[in-house]
C-alpha cells in the first residue's frame, strides 16, 4: 500500500476512516447497498460518484454552521454527546450482523484514534462557538497541508522546497482571515480551529501508521471512534458539572433538527458515500472533490450566517485555498512518482 493511499484523505472529517486511507477492508465486505454499476456506461458512473462526492462536501461545508447554531461554549459537551449518541446509535443499527466479528486490534486501535478524535471536535465546537462559521471551514483546511509535514514513518520521501512555499501561501492566507476586520491578535476561537488542524493532522498520521499491513474493518474501526467520543463527551459533561441538563433545555426544534442532520448527514452518510465512492474511483479524485469544503463552510458563513465580506477575507480565503490545493497537487504528484 502506498503513501498516497495512507494520507490521501487527510482532509477527511469527522474521523471517518477512508479505506484507501487508513486500512484494509476485508475484500469480500458490502459496505454501501443499493444498485450495481457494472455495465454502467462509464461517463454515468463518474457523474454519479462525482455528485455523491460534492454532496458530502456540501454537507461537510455546512457542519459549522449548523454546529455554532445549536452549541455554545456552556453546552459542547452535552451537545457532543447528543450528536454521537445519535450518529454512534445509527451506525451500530447498519453494522449490526459484522459486530460480532469485531478483533481485540480493531478494538484497541478503534479506542486510541477515537481519543484523539474527541480532542478534534472539543477544539472544534468551543473554536466554532467563538469565530465565524467561514473562518472555521477555511482555518480547518490547514490539515491538508499540515499532514504531509508530519510524515511519520515516511519521512525519508522528502517533501520538495516547492511544497513549503504552498503552505506559506496558505498560512498568509490564514493572517489575512483572522485580520479582515483590522489587524488585531487572532480571537481565541479562530487559535482552537488552528489547533484542531495540527490534531487533525496528526489524528491521519497516527491511523496511517499504526494500522499499516493490519487486516481492519473500516466500518467497525469508525463505529468505535464515534462510540469512543460520546463516552469522553459524556465524562466530561458530568467532571464540568453541566451534564446533559443544559444542552437539552436550550434545544430548539430547530436545534434538534441540525443535531439529526449532522450526526446523520455529516457523519453516518458521509461514511457510506466514501466507502462507495473510493471502489469507483481514484483516491485523488476524492481528495480533490472534498476539498471543496471549505468552498462550502464560507458559501454558508456568508449567505445564511451574515459573516463579514470585505476585500482581506476574500483574499484571505483565495490564498488559503490555493495553497491547499497546491499542496495537494504537489504531494499527490510526489507520491505517484515514488509509487512508480
Amino acid at each position: 500500500m502506498s503513501r498516497q493511499d495512507l494520507f490521501e484523505g487527510a482532509s477527511i472529517r469527522e474521523g471517518i476512516i477512508n479505506a484507501r486511507v487508513s486500512v484494509t477492508e476485508p475484500p469480500r465486505a458490502k459496505v454501501f447497498p443499493g444498485r450495481s454499476f457494472r455495465g454502467t456506461p462509464r461517463r454515468s458512473r463518474t457523474s454519479s460518484v462525482d455528485l455523491a462526492l460534492v454532496a458530502v462536501a456540501v454537507t461537510w461545508g455546512s457542519s459549522y454552521l449548523a454546529a455554532k447554531n445549536v452549541a455554545t461554549p456552556d453546552t459542547v459537551f452535552g451537545f457532543l454527546v447528543l450528536r454521537f449518541g445519535i450518529g454512534a446509535g445509527a451506525l451500530a443499527i447498519l453494522l449490526a450482523p459484522r459486530l460480532r466479528r469485531t478483533t481485540r486490534t480493531e478494538l484497541a486501535l478503534g479506542v486510541l484514534f477515537g481519543l484523539i478524535l474527541s480532542v478534534i471536535f472539543v477544539l472544534e465546537t468551543f473554536g466554532v462557538t467563538q469565530t465565524s462559521a467561514s473562518n472555521a471551514g477555511l482555518i480547518i483546511s490547514l490539515t491538508i497541508v499540515i499532514t504531509p509535514l508530519l510524515g511519520g514513518r515516511h519521512r525519508a520521501l522528502a517533501l520538495p522546497r516547492t511544497y513549503y512555499g504552498a503552505t506559506a501561501v496558505a498560512v498568509a492566507g490564514i493572517v489575512l482571515l483572522t485580520q479582515s476586520t483590522g489587524f488585531t491578535v487572532p480571537g481565541l476561537g479562530d487559535l482552537l480551529i488552528l489547533l484542531a488542524a495540527f490534531v487533525r493532522a496528526l489524528h491521519v498520521t497516527v491511523i496511517a501508521n499504526l494500522s499499516a499491513g493490519k487486516q481492519l474493518d473500516s466500518s467497525r474501526m469508525t463505529l468505535i471512534q464515534l462510540a469512543t467520543v460520546l463516552v469522553v463527551a459524556a465524562v466530561f459533561s458530568q467532571v464540568d458539572g453541566s451534564g446533559l441538563g443544559p444542552a437539552v433545555r436550550t434545544m430548539t426544534m430547530s436545534g434538534w433538527a441540525l443535531t439529526v442532520y449532522l450526526a446523520l448527514a455529516c457523519t453516518v452518510f458521509a461514511f457510506f458515500v466514501q466507502m462507495w465512492a473510493v471502489r469507483r474511483t481514484s483516491p485523488a479524485r476524492v481528495s480533490l472533490l472534498l476539498g471543496t469544503e471549505p468552498l462550502w463552510a464560507a458559501a454558508f458563513g456568508v449567505l445564511l450566517a451574515g459573516d463579514p465580506l470585505t476585500v482581506v477575507s476574500v483574499l484571505g480565503a483565495a490564498l488559503v485555498l490555493a495553497g491547499t490545493n497546491w499542496a495537494r497537487t504537489i504531494d499527490n504528484e510526489r507520491q505517484n512518482s515514488t509509487s512508480m
